[in-house]
């Protein structure tokens, strides 16, 4: 680990920075200053006047995003404020560059106030064609995209929650047909209520997973429990069963289980409590909540983590940038459920034969983003 800190602490300083700005058009000649600049520049400036659409022809708006994080809630880091966390922002900004070619701008906010953070992003909203909010933590991340979307005519997408549910959903489609399972038969465990886990509940439900038990840290959310927020309100409702318990309770005969909490902290007991041909996601970062070997020793038929050094990552690398592509390209004005499932089972399809080894493609395999995006375009046509 040691050596890995020093790598990493040392390629930044050498590079100061991974992302750079560079010209499209040449700067070379007079001749070049009279077309890109002074005077007649203004020829498009007076064009996107008298219709503000043509920005889309004119300018790099057709192809941009921004990025933007109060730092609140940064991976396991969480809230480390701005620009500490403008590192992890530039790495993101150069993952939608090399994936599909979009122009990222990552926007750290010197406030963590959710009003000042929705007027900051609707005051710079008409330079880009999206906005993609980062690592703003629950509950007010519900509150500033909500917000923005009824009031900006761009899409508005929060990658914690959206990119994270998709990839989540997709990978639960094509392990139900390792395990012989129907997705409106099953019961999904969570644990763990932030905004990832409170919009992937609410994509599972959208799917058509009847019952969904989500445990905080006061354990299972239920609807007789006092002082739930209105999103804990929404996922209460999914607990058929109503089971008012602890986490252990939460995990009997359930078919699958997402832990997000803490390393190591899931036991025999808890895998052997579960309906047989168990579906174990452990996405604790850096370290699972149990290993693949304990998990495949206890019987847990499928296995997903965040680390990219085991089969089967979970990774919103596989979403966010084809679904920004084809939202771009689609000019596509607000993210729908509908758009999101059609996501997740369109993901879901590029591998043929699902395996115990194989779910989802490789987060690195580029031939995933124009077959996604794609899909959004032509949903649209279709509509």
């Amino acid at each position: 680990m040691q050596d890995y800190t020093t790598r990493a602490l040392d390629a930044h300083k050498q590079y100061q920075g991974k992302i750079a700005v560079q010209s499209k058009v040449p700067v070379a000649t007079t001749d070049d200053l009279s077309v890109w600049y002074s005077p007649w520049v203004a020829a498009p400036c007076l064009a996107i006047r008298d219709d503000v659409e043509t920005a889309y022809e004119y300018t790099w708006k057709w192809n941009a995003v921004a990025v933007v994080s109060d730092g609140s809630a940064v991976l396991w880091l969480w809230n480390i404020w701005w620009v500490a966390w403008l590192p992890v922002m530039e790495w993101k900004a150069i993952l939608m560059r090399e994936f599909w070619w979009i122009n990222a701008v990552p926007l750290v906010l010197a406030t963590q106030q959710p009003d000042e953070i929705i007027k900051i992003v609707q005051a710079v909203a008409p330079t880009f064609g999206a906005i993609n909010l980062e690592d703003i933590k629950a509950p007010e991340c519900f509150y500033i995209e909500e917000a923005l979307q009824a009031s900006l005519p761009i899409p508005v997408f929060h990658d914690d929650q959206h990119g994270t549910a998709i990839v989540v959903l997709a990978w639960l489609y094509n392990a139900l047909t390792v395990v012989w399972k129907n997705i409106t038969d099953i019961c999904v465990t969570i644990t763990g209520a932030w905004a990832a886990w409170i919009a992937t509940a609410r994509l599972l439900h959208a799917a058509w997973v009847q019952n969904i038990r989500m445990v905080d840290s006061q354990w299972v959310i239920h609807t007789s429990r006092a002082g739930l927020n209105t999103y804990k309100e929404l996922v209460a409702a999914y607990n058929r069963d109503n089971i008012s318990w602890t986490l252990s309770d939460a995990m009997v005969w359930a078919d699958v289980v997402i832990w997000v909490s803490q390393p190591w902290i899931i036991t025999q007991e808890h895998i052997e409590s579960m309906r047989e041909h168990q579906i174990v996601f452990a996405l604790s970062n850096p370290h699972p909540e149990i290993t693949l070997e304990d998990a495949r020793l206890w019987w847990a038929m499928v296995y997903a983590s965040w680390r990219s050094d085991l089969p089967n990552q979970v990774n919103n690398l596989l979403v966010f940038p084809w679904l920004l592509r084809g939202v771009l390209d689609a000019r596509i004005p607000q993210i729908s459920m509908d758009h999101k499932l059609l996501c997740a089972q369109v993901l879901a399809s590029i591998v043929a034969t699902p395996t115990v080894w194989e779910i989802l493609p490789s987060p690195l395999d580029k031939t995933v983003a124009p077959t996604l995006a794609q899909a959004l375009v032509e949903s649209v046509k279709n509509q």
